[in-house]
């Protein structure tokens, strides 16, 4: 049974191979444009610093360099249930100077489009184990983005050998620029 965390939560994260489901839907946009929004992953040092630009997982890039996170790829629509875009994980692959790997969802095209995470609801990051398909861990995000065009949905990262998930539901108003800032 899944483990159901509230924002700053932690859960140890003991299956080595995993997809990390992120999930979401939007209201009818007033502006007329539709939404397009996008999963980016970043794995970082322990200077909490991307190793490399190949490091930074996203459409555009969909592998690590490892192939430790690979991104399924975009979706463009977002519509449906279930999730939205996908992750696979396998931690036995990932390089050693890897400790934090953080999972960001940004509006593409935010500012044009003059859209913000208030216009997006039912928000979640869910952890299902690859050999059994079974959750082991969900957080969905209840907090109201007014302003926020990026979002940081969780994070896994290591502590003492050990691999954990953050519930962490932290978001920029600068869209996938402020990330990028953030973790360069």
């Amino acid at each position: 049974m899944a483990i159901n965390l509230e924002k700053g939560q932690r859960q140890n994260i003991s299956a080595p191979k995993f997809t990390v489901g992120l999930g979401w839907d939007t209201n009818s946009s007033s502006t007329g444009e539709a939404f397009d929004l996008d999963a980016s992953i970043f794995m970082l040092g322990a200077n909490g610093k991307i190793i490399s630009d190949n490091h930074f997982v996203y459409y555009n890039n969909l592998k690590s360099p490892d192939e430790s996170v690979i991104h399924t790829g975009d979706n463009l629509t977002g519509e449906g249930d279930g999730d939205d875009e996908k992750v696979l994980v396998d931690l036995s692959k990932i390089t050693s100077d890897v400790s934090e790997i953080c999972f960001v969802v940004t509006i593409h095209q935010a500012d044009t489009r003059r859209q913000n995470f208030g216009q997006i609801r039912n928000s979640f990051i869910r952890i299902v184990d690859a050999a059994n398909n079974a959750e082991i861990v969900k957080y969905e995000l209840d907090e109201d983005f007014s302003i926020e065009t990026a979002v940081e949905f969780g994070r896994i990262y290591k502590r003492n050998d050990e691999w954990k998930f953050e519930a962490v539901g932290a978001g920029l108003k600068g869209g996938l620029q402020d990330f990028l800032n953030k973790y360069n």
